[in-house]
């Protein structure tokens, strides 16, 4: 068992961490604008070199090492085996592990939660919007949309290859620190996830990795996505933990971008967001809309919903869920529902810049 001095370094260390997250103004000048890059570029410096993910490996790994000590805890527990002392130690080895986990998830990434707002660096007013401002940005998306053409089609084909997608990425975001430096991006890493299949049947398309500074993306998915998801988890690699950040992070960059696929893609994201939202407030409008997009663009909305639907499973809510609860438990307090809003600060960049 762990020395007690162990035991209370540990405990001290959390509650000084949780402590600390309550203050947003020290948590950005110490830890995300001081501290962070440099732990960020050095996990990145460690691991982008590396083809395949091993944030990935390290999960599996550990997937396997929880599974066959929860097994071996079944069957003492029906058979039982288990005496007072072992419910215990077992109960005292989770509790530690638990501890080690809280404070490398906070100190590698975590605190970043509990920031500045990024609106704020970025001197966006955000709050709550009137329907007349949600309809001024849908249709400005539905004219941007609009305004790509057919030859769109086949510059995302090149982005098929992995290489060249992550390439086009990290040309995104040195295109746009000269604008925004807070989005200045060095020392990359970023990857096809080894679980891209199987994040299907849940429907995920990208995720961050803390422990590894890994940003993985689902490069099973249709094409047209792929481009403002890579720059969306680029955006939690800079530090922006919270999902409307990121989303965010990701449209600033994508609308920089030279590339025409990776502008179509982030006001196709964008539109989904927007449209989500009106629907809330005006079916009739939001249909309106949606009828003014040109045919190409249905047509990728159609096939995005049917990629989907044919991974559509019973356990995929469960971890919906779960996400959820992950979600608010880390200064999102709408779960789910914080990816859309980005919506707010979409509305406040167009009333700021009247254009999106």
């Amino acid at each position: 068992m762990k020395s007690r001095f162990t035991w209370i370094l540990l405990i001290i260390l959390a509650i000084a961490i949780k402590l600390f997250s309550f203050f947003p103004a020290q948590v950005e000048s110490i830890y995300a604008t001081g501290l962070f890059p440099q732990i960020a570029r050095t996990l990145r410096f460690l691991f982008g070199w590396v083809p395949f993910s091993i944030g990935d490996v390290l999960y599996t790994v550990a997937g396997l090492y929880c599974f066959q000590k929860a097994f071996r805890f079944g069957k003492l527990l029906v058979r039982k085996q288990l005496r007072r002392r072992e419910l215990v130690l077992i109960s005292q080895k989770l509790a530690f592990v638990c501890l080690i986990v809280y404070i490398s998830f906070n100190l590698l990434w975590g605190l970043n939660y509990n920031r500045v707002p990024m609106a704020r660096q970025l001197g966006l007013s955000v709050s709550p919007y009137s329907t007349q401002n949600l309809q001024a940005v849908a249709k400005a998306l539905v004219d941007t949309l609009n305004s790509f053409d057919s030859t769109n089609g086949e510059l995302r084909q090149e982005l098929q290859s992995k290489k060249i997608l992550f390439r086009e990425a990290l040309q995104t975001y040195e295109q746009v620190r000269h604008s925004y430096p807070l989005l200045t991006y060095q020392t990359s890493s970023v990857k096809p996830s080894i679980f891209s299949y199987a994040g299907n049947y849940i429907g995920f398309s990208g995720y961050y990795n803390p422990f590894t500074g890994e940003a993985q993306t689902n490069t099973t998915v249709p094409s047209f996505v792929q481009p403002f998801t890579t720059c969306h988890e680029i955006g939690h690699q800079l530090g922006y933990a919270k999902e409307n950040e990121a989303n965010f992070a990701g449209f600033l960059s994508c609308r920089a971008s030279s590339n025409p696929a990776f502008r179509y893609s982030v006001y196709f994201d964008m539109y989904s967001y927007v449209i989500s939202e009106m629907r809330k407030r005006d079916s009739l409008q939001a249909n309106s809309f949606t009828s003014q997009l040109h045919n190409n663009v249905k047509r990728d909305y159609k096939e995005i919903r049917a990629f989907f639907q044919r991974y559509e499973n019973p356990f995929g809510s469960v971890v919906w869920q779960l996400y959820a609860n992950y979600l608010r438990a880390n200064q999102q307090p709408s779960g789910l529902n914080s990816y859309n809003e980005v919506v707010a600060m979409l509305v406040a960049f167009y009333k700021k810049y009247r254009f999106i």
